[in-house]
């Protein structure tokens, strides 16, 4: 008895099936490009707004000065309330590096793609040069108060012991403990950190606004650096609740604020200055070009 033809057998039926995969993964990607402009925009204008940036100076603040009273409401067990935990070891301890890597990569676009120079780009980026060295300055205050404020102390099964050696390279020497007045370098940072991203971030809005280059490396680099800043949020509250003394990490905050009041809020205005952010990019008033 003669068999029919296998239906979906022949060569016609791979070449349906390459043809339904390639328009899937163009409705895929058309979906992704949609998701990815919705959100870049709604991200830019919220960060844009300057209401809505005094309103997070007071979140930053609440979040240190009551952060620490959720330690008696959370999980004390939990993989944040670790020191050796993933987010402390990989971004907590390099928030630094994660910062200038994201926001040196979105400042560098949005100032190019709107001057075209080299030059103002280069001045614009100069304001993560005085950052980096805003963080090492701090780190090295906090060292020196530290070994100003510290005695040596030799741990017993009894209890601590002091003892009179001078300083802290002597007192690690001989295999005791340095304990002095330690500012909290982590909430200095992630505060410095969050304050600066904001600042810079919310140009986009005001870039896009203009009509200026905006395809989807930048707004994919603009929302990189937007999950980077719910991120530094989200490891402050979790420093806030585990780790450090009350008055270490609100020291530290007010100093991280204090750094970014000095560059940002003050220095950055004169003309002798790396610029704000945004100074200069826009000299001409918002145009009707589409967004590429």
């Amino acid at each position: 008895m003669e068999r029919g033809p296998v239906v979906g057998a022949g060569p016609g039926a791979g070449t349906r099936i390459r043809a339904l995969l390639g328009c899937l993964v163009k409705v895929l990607l058309w979906v992704a490009s949609a998701l990815l402009y919705f959100g870049s925009e709604q991200a830019a204008r919220l960060l844009g707004s300057p209401c809505l940036r005094r309103l997070y100076h007071a979140w930053l603040a609440a979040v240190v000065i009551f952060g620490p009273l959720l330690q008696f409401h959370v999980n004390s067990r939990t993989i944040f309330a670790s020191h050796g935990n993933f987010f402390n070891i990989k971004f907590v301890n390099s928030a630094w590096g994660w910062t200038c890597t994201f926001l040196g990569g979105f400042v560098l676009l949005v100032v190019f793609l709107a001057t075209r120079r080299v030059a103002v780009t280069a001045r614009h980026l100069s304001r993560l040069v005085v950052g980096a060295a805003v963080w090492r300055g701090a780190g090295r205050a906090f060292l020196l108060i530290e070994d100003l404020t510290g005695s040596c102390f030799e741990p017993l099964p009894q209890g601590l012991l002091l003892h009179e050696l001078p300083d802290r390279r002597s007192c690690l020497a001989a295999g005791h403990q340095w304990r002095g007045y330690t500012v909290s370098s982590h909430t200095f940072l992630l505060t410095f950190c969050c304050l600066l991203m904001a600042e810079e971030a919310a140009v986009f809005a005001k870039y896009l606004a203009h009509g200026l280059p905006a395809g989807t490396p930048l707004r994919l680099v603009f929302l990189l650096n937007v999950l980077l800043l719910g991120l530094w949020n989200f490891l402050l509250l979790c420093t806030v609740i585990y780790f450090h003394q009350y008055t270490h990490k609100v020291v530290g905050a007010a100093v991280g604020t204090f750094a970014w009041y000095l560059t940002y809020g003050s220095w950055y205005h004169q003309p002798w200055s790396p610029g704000s952010p945004g100074h200069g990019l826009f000299p001409y008033p918002h145009s009707s070009r589409k967004h590429n």
